[in-house]
């Protein structure tokens, strides 16, 4: 992958690791650690169910759907070995990104052609995104895992892993936020997986509602290599979020811009606390107030096969459009009223995208919100910035596709 050293191009990349969202991925149709050793841990491995196959207890707490296996498919759990207890791993803040490796035992080539999460405890999961972990990784991860006391290691923004920092070609294999369900792509289309990778599993604990432990896993539908199966790809299109503080609650600390991204850095670090400052690159010019949008340009053809929006609790409407202002204009994503708790993605015919193409995404949010949600009482205004936390705010579309 050739890497141009451009503004633009350095702030996609460092942007990728500061997005970490965070919805059911598009389908086509204090810390509670108890281990305060460097031995090496025990993986989580794969274990083969059946239809309607058994899980771990804390995992049976969400709703288990099974949609039909097709001709050629299989499925196979895999689930954090043993009980997490969440906290703020900087000390402050009230979320906790945590990265699990898991060993999907595979034993040749395959594609994922669908997954389920199941999030152990819904209570404190906000939401769980799956990255692929080649095998000239996998030792990386390992150690990583190894050298971490407890379970896992702390990951805002990505994977934690070195490389891979790429928003136009993410290494995402699905996630799951608020009204996801079973994930199954269409007929023809996963996923690759090689022999000897291995999954990471980011949850992203929300410790507003508690820091009850957690054991949650994850479902996948698996089918070997094949000819008639076309690798699916995950594009990322972030936009800004810079909206002040409401007039009568100004006077706010948190309300001054500087201040509020300095907070942000506290909670998350440096790197996945600049995003902000990274979407100005990206974007460009950047006007504060409730709308705020990003385009980009397709450089290579690419057909869209699934479409899906983020925001956090402060979401008005998300809108995704292609080459918006033209006679060829179409709108591929249109969420006018946003509802947290319904992060499905939205099934799209296949829609072909040409090099020069530009796609725009639109997000509108409220301070507004902030009097009619018990997820906000007793905290006061602040500058809207992106952030990792679940009283921050993102802007985030995600378009699944294939390329020649």
């Amino acid at each position: 992958m050739s890497l141009v050293t451009t503004p633009r191009r350095t702030a996609a990349l460092a942007v990728a690791s500061g997005v970490a969202f965070v919805l059911a991925a598009c389908g086509t149709t204090d810390n509670g650690d108890s281990r305060t050793d460097n031995k090496p841990k025990a993986a989580a491995k794969a274990s083969p169910d059946a239809e309607h196959g058994t899980h771990a207890q804390k995992a049976a707490a969400a709703p288990v759907r099974h949609k039909p296996l097709r001709e050629g498919e299989r499925r196979v759990t895999v689930r954090m070995p043993e009980d997490y207890t969440p906290s703020a791993p900087t000390g402050v803040g009230t979320d906790d990104y945590r990265c699990f490796l898991l060993d999907p035992n595979v034993p040749s080539d395959q594609f994922i052609t669908g997954f389920n999460v199941l999030p152990g405890n819904p209570a404190v999961v906000h939401h769980v995104i799956l990255f692929r972990v080649p095998t000239d990784q996998v030792a990386e991860a390992e150690q990583k895992d190894a050298s971490t006391p407890g379970q896992g290691w702390t990951c805002f923004g990505s994977s934690g892993l070195d490389g891979g920092l790429e928003i136009d070609a993410a290494p995402w294999l699905g996630a799951w936020a608020p009204g996801g369900s079973e994930q199954i792509y269409g007929k023809g289309f996963g996923e690759r997986l090689d022999k000897g990778s291995r999954v990471i599993m980011q949850v992203h604990y929300n410790l507003l509602v508690g820091k009850e432990p957690d054991r949650s896993a994850t479902e996948l539908r698996l089918a070997p290599v094949s000819d008639k199966i076309q690798p699916l790809q995950t594009r990322l299109l972030p936009a800004p979020v810079e909206l002040p503080c409401r007039p009568e609650h100004s006077d706010g600390k948190l309300c001054d811009h500087a201040v509020a991204l300095a907070d942000l850095k506290q909670r998350f670090g440096q790197g996945p606390g600049a995003t902000a400052d990274l979407l100005h690159l990206l974007c460009g010019p950047i006007r504060p107030g409730p709308v705020q949008s990003c385009t980009r340009t397709i450089m290579k053809p690419e057909t869209v096969r699934g479409v899906a929006g983020h925001m956090h609790l402060l979401g008005r409407s998300i809108k995704l459009e292609v080459n918006p202002g033209k006679p060829d204009a179409r709108t591929l994503l249109d969420i006018a009223v946003w509802d947290f708790d319904n992060q499905g993605s939205r099934p799209t015919k296949p829609v072909t995208l040409k090099p020069l193409d530009t796609i725009k995404v639109t997000c509108r949010h409220s301070q507004e919100l902030r009097d009619q949600l018990p997820s906000f009482k007793g905290i006061p205004d602040k500058y809207l910035m992106w952030g990792e936390g679940t009283t921050d705010e993102m802007c985030l579309a995600l378009l699944l596709v294939t390329r020649p």
